[in-house]
């Protein structure tokens, strides 16, 4: 009986533990989150709700992201967990870097609505927003970095171009993630600020929209 490995193994907790935050969100105060959607108007009991998301969160996310998973060990991509990776490389580094960043989008966002009269982007209040924020860091991540990368390196440079290109296919793909991914956000965007078209989306807002999301 093959062992499972430890990658695959962090891989189905972050899955687990992306499932049950959904569902917890449903749960949390969104104070001026969703005034689109009072309690009243939601399409179902919230327990409902919940169950939903985190079924979402394990069928879709967790199968595409197993997808990926899979097709990034075989395109030789390191793993998860990669025991020559220091844990001060692992978690501090990257917990200093994210809160930098996270500084920086704050200001950003501040400027950019200078620019506009739509005001800064509307984000869930405290504790929601630290909820909201793990479930979009591993749910992004699973689809667009894990899936979406791996999957199209794989079809095009592994299947299509006989094993060939790999390096400058990731490029090409890595690139074209992050711009699916900014891109990806104007639907919500639009939702939480009752725009009917994206053309009601002044520039300086697209701008941060593709900027800080790429």
């Amino acid at each position: 009986m093959n062992k499972i490995g430890l990658s695959i193994k962090i891989y189905i907790g972050l899955i687990i533990a992306l499932a049950i935050l959904a569902a917890i969100n449903v749960f949390l105060p969104q104070g001026s989150f969703l005034p689109i959607l009072p309690e009243q108007k939601l399409p179902a009991p919230k327990p409902m709700l919940a169950l939903v998301n985190a079924a979402i969160m394990l069928v879709l996310y967790g199968g595409l992201g197993f997808i990926g998973l899979k097709l990034s060990q075989r395109l030789g991509f390191a793993d998860i967990w990669d025991s020559k990776v220091s844990n001060r490389q692992r978690l501090l580094i990257p917990a200093l870097v994210g809160i930098v960043i996270g500084v920086f989008f704050i200001f950003a966002d501040a400027v950019f609505s200078q620019f506009h009269t739509l005001g800064p982007l509307p984000h869930p209040p405290f504790p929601t927003s630290l909820v909201a924020s793990a479930v979009a860091g591993i749910g992004e991540e699973v689809i667009f970095r894990l899936f979406f990368i791996s999957f199209w390196v794989w079809l095009i440079s592994y299947v299509i171009l006989k094993k060939r290109w790999q390096n400058q296919i990731f490029w090409v793909i890595t690139v074209l993630s992050a711009l699916a991914f900014a891109l990806g956000h104007i639907p919500s965007v639009m939702l939480l600020l009752g725009l009917n078209t994206v053309n009601e989306i002044p520039f300086a807002l697209m701008t941060e929209i593709i900027l800080l999301n790429g």
